[in-house]
């Protein structure tokens, strides 16, 4: 491997030269993590530059400072064991410097190389960057499910996004909520889901579920039953309409909304949490848009619908139906009424595609719309469907529930290209409807007397050009013809640009251009939301696309916070799983093989055109199913010997940036296993004055003294109260991503008598709230029992008694 090499004579100049090459230069204080890093080529990319900073003057004393002690982050280790005030004021920091590695590495290492050293997971440092790990920006923690006896037992960390929340277009924290879950919190992993979806009810049940086909759990077994789980959650908050949150104070400021689709209504949702004065148009004479008209029953009931509306409705969104835009609604009109306008009109015109008659043929929209209106006439009764998409196997299954003799779909596509979601297909094919893929029309049969008799179909040999652009080509020799009475289009949705234009919108492409953070359009206080912009969609991007311009909207007219939601995301209000490097608790059984818990499924026979076709799972299947949630972070422990004493001391790390708690110091971040910034170096770490008085006790468990990192480390220290324990920590290293404080066994030992710390029952009684704050995985169940045996002779040092007996 080949890179530059540049010495630092000051910290302005090593910053420079870190700035001049950013995310391709590395910082090396001590050398004996890095250049092994470089050497085995762990990381994809290799260092284009090597800022050596052993030669910065001023980082590598020892002084005292305001009663505390300052420690220069280039302090070698081997000379902070033996410095004279480190060893009076602190001893345990200088027994956990002598604790590191060998001789030879502590004459070579520093003080901030070990606060700010990469972890030391084998599937991390495996040469050749073998494993695309979750720390290294991979997608998945390998020693999760593969050799973790030297790992977490403390539960996880987050890296970085999840590949299921990845996946999902409204970015939904599925392992937030399923973590809440697992702790029986449903009101809270409700809460959690409604900030970023405001209808789990509804997609709980129609979702396309793109989260699932990324779930990691799908790598191992089974993929997390997430839209299961979702419908749960869904379920739970229409019975407990206080979930969705109360509306800010009134700001004054009035939204109009057209439109009481997905978009509109999350938008309408968004908003009047925020104080918002919302007033939702609707050109139908019921709210729900494509919910309401274009989804069959047997997949989203109407109560499940309308209580979602309600809900809504509740928070105090006033819904005006039988208001067309364009017609009974104008642009204008509503800019002078309102502050701001959102037009979320969905897609509901119909494409064209060339063929012959085709007017005069069925629309598979307005057919689902007719019947959700009470249309009941008996299609077919032999019956031609054109389309592979969700809405071509509705109208398959509602006609052939309504009483088709025989129903027949038709699609460009091949069995393995179909849009339609693999259970809609096999729900159509156990109905006895009939396939016929990689088919396109290509004539309208009638006979005589124009009686309808069929369509002549044409093979279909691609779909999609080389740019993957839809581009189909047909083999106009191999032709077919399917006999029907009746033949419905299902060949998607585009927007009805004249009524947009007569309401005086400019479009763009066909659509109404809006931009894809904030879904403003180029119309002054005019903002666009889901199908209307994007063409037709999911549900699920809709909402997202709602809540976006909520949030813009939100912004931009300078309402004051609620005290909403955490990132930014209007909701109905933060949930606290803990702070910024909080450990994400996950069911240790989690990584035994099982398999996911589906909805029940009425059978062929049982399924009507009214009733649901599956259940809503139970709460022990949805508490079986977030308890095989990986969590999907990282559990490489905490590598560094001093950390838990710094936490211990209450210490702050002082980088070229900032000052910050040592305890908030330490985090699973890509690369690395710091908050530390890009180009930010730490200068020295500050062990204030109070931190003098403290008794404090370090021990360590290797598995050789002369070289190994820790199994299990452990920092105490107290404050001795007339002889007595006040005030303590109790540190755990390398029992987590970070060092981990113990409030537990604080507890559990505040108010003892020094003197009673050495007894059989004191040291039981903490190796016992040890053990009750962890989770260890199958393989590391050991380190348990390890850690409680170090923190009872950590606390014995600290006090200074014998530490056995």
């Amino acid at each position: 491997m080949t890179f530059t090499y540049r010495r630092a004579e000051s910290v302005a100049g090593a910053l420079d030269a870190l700035a001049q090459v950013g995310a391709g230069a590395r910082a090396v204080a001590g050398g004996t993590d890095v250049y092994g890093l470089v050497k085995d080529r762990v990381h994809a990319r290799q260092p284009e530059v090597v800022v050596d900073l052993k030669g910065v003057a001023g980082l590598d004393g020892v002084v005292e400072r305001d009663g505390g002690l300052a420690v220069g982050s280039l302090v070698r280790l081997a000379d902070l064991e033996r410095d004279v005030l480190v060893r009076e004021r602190f001893p345990a920091l200088a027994e956990a410097a002598h604790a590191v590695a060998s001789p030879q590495l502590r004459n070579m290492g520093t003080v901030g190389g070990n606060l700010c050293q990469e972890p030391r997971c084998w599937y991390y440092r495996a040469p050749e960057d073998t494993f695309d790990c979750t720390r290294k920006g991979g997608r998945y923690c390998n020693a999760l499910t593969g050799d973790s006896r030297y790992h977490s037992i403390a539960g996880s960390m987050k890296v970085d996004t999840r590949p299921c929340s990845g996946a999902c277009p409204g970015a939904v924290e599925i392992p937030e909520y399923m973590e809440l879950l697992r702790a029986g919190a449903v009101d809270e992993a409700a809460r959690r889901l409604l900030a970023r979806n405001p209808m789990p009810a509804v997609t709980g049940r129609v979702c396309p579920h793109t989260c699932e086909e990324e779930c990691n759990r799908g790598l191992f077994d089974e993929a997390v039953s997430v839209r299961d789980v979702e419908r749960y959650l869904g379920d739970h908050v229409l019975g407990h309409p206080q979930l969705l949150g109360e509306p800010a104070a009134p700001t004054g400021r009035r939204v109009a909304v057209v439109g009481s689709g997905p978009a509109g209504l999350s938008a309408a949702y968004y908003l009047r949490l925020r104080g918002h004065g919302v007033t939702l148009f609707e050109g139908a004479d019921e709210a729900g848009g494509m919910l309401r008209y274009g989804i069959p029953e047997y997949r989203l009931p109407r109560e499940v619908l309308a209580r979602t509306v309600a809900l809504i409705e509740g928070l105090g969104v006033e819904v005006r139906t039988c208001m067309t835009l364009g017609q009974t609604l104008d642009i204008g009109a509503l800019r002078a009424e309102f502050d701001r306008v959102v037009v979320a009109t969905g897609a509901w015109a119909l494409p064209r595609i060339g063929l012959q008659g085709e007017d005069e043929l069925g629309a598979g929209l307005m057919f689902l719309k007719a019947v959700a209106q009470g249309d009941r006439r008996v299609p077919g009764p032999r019956l031609l469907v054109i389309g592979g998409g969700s809405v071509a196997m509705d109208v398959a299954v509602t006609a052939r529930r309504l009483g088709a003799e025989q129903v027949t779909v038709a699609c460009l596509e091949s069995c393995d290209e179909m849009p339609a979601l693999l259970e809609e297909v096999e729900a159509a094919l156990a109905e006895g409807i009939v396939l016929a893929p990689s088919c396109g029309p290509a004539r309208v049969l009638r006979d005589e007397d124009g009686t309808l008799t069929g369509m002549e179909l044409v093979r279909c040999t691609s779909v999609f050009d080389e740019h993957a652009c839809f581009a189909p080509s047909f083999d106009d020799h191999d032709r077919e013809t399917v006999s029907a009475d009746e033949v419905i289009l299902a060949i998607g949705q585009r927007v009805d640009g004249v009524a947009l234009e007569a309401a005086g919108l400019r479009l763009e492409g066909g659509r109404l251009g809006a931009d894809t953070l904030t879904q403003r359009t180029v119309t002054e206080d005019v903002y666009a939301a889901g199908d209307v912009v994007t063409g037709p969609a999911t549900v699920i991007s809709a909402l997202a696309a709602g809540r976006r311009a909520a949030q813009a909207i939100d912004a931009e007219l300078g309402a004051p916070e609620p005290g909403g939601a955490a990132d930014g995301v209007v909701g109905p209000g933060p949930v606290d799983v803990g702070g910024s490097v909080a450990l994400q608790a996950l069911d240790p059984a989690c990584v035994n093989r099982s398999s996911r818990c589906g909805a029940p499924i009425r059978s062929p026979g049982e399924r009507t055109l009214w009733d649901e076709d599956s259940h809503t799972l139970g709460s022990g299947d949805v508490a079986a199913e977030a308890a095989r949630c990986f969590n999907c972070g990282c559990v490489a422990a905490s590598p560094s010997d001093l950390a838990p004493v710094f936490v211990a001391l209450d210490a702050v790390v002082v980088t070229t940036a900032r000052e910050i708690l040592a305890a908030d110091f330490f985090a699973a971040a890509p690369a690395g296993s710091t908050v530390l910034e890009l180009g930010e170096l730490v200068l020295e770490v500050i062990v204030p004055a109070g931190s003098a008085a403290r008794r404090c006790g370090y021990r360590k468990f290797r598995l050789r003294n002369t070289i190994d990192f820790p199994i299990v480390s452990a920092a105490v220290s107290f404050v001795d109260a007339g002889g007595a324990v006040d005030d303590p920590r109790v540190v755990l290293g390398a029992a987590a991503p970070v060092p981990l404080r113990l409030p537990a066994a604080e507890a559990a030992i505040v108010g003892l008598r020094l003197q009673d710390l050495g007894s059989p029952d004191v040291a039981r009684l903490v190796a016992g709230s040890v053990a009750g704050a962890c989770l260890p995985l199958p393989a590391n169940r050991y380190k348990v029992q390890v850690a409680g045996a170090i923190v009872v002779r950590a606390l014995r040092r600290a006090a200074g008694l014998p530490e056995h007996g």
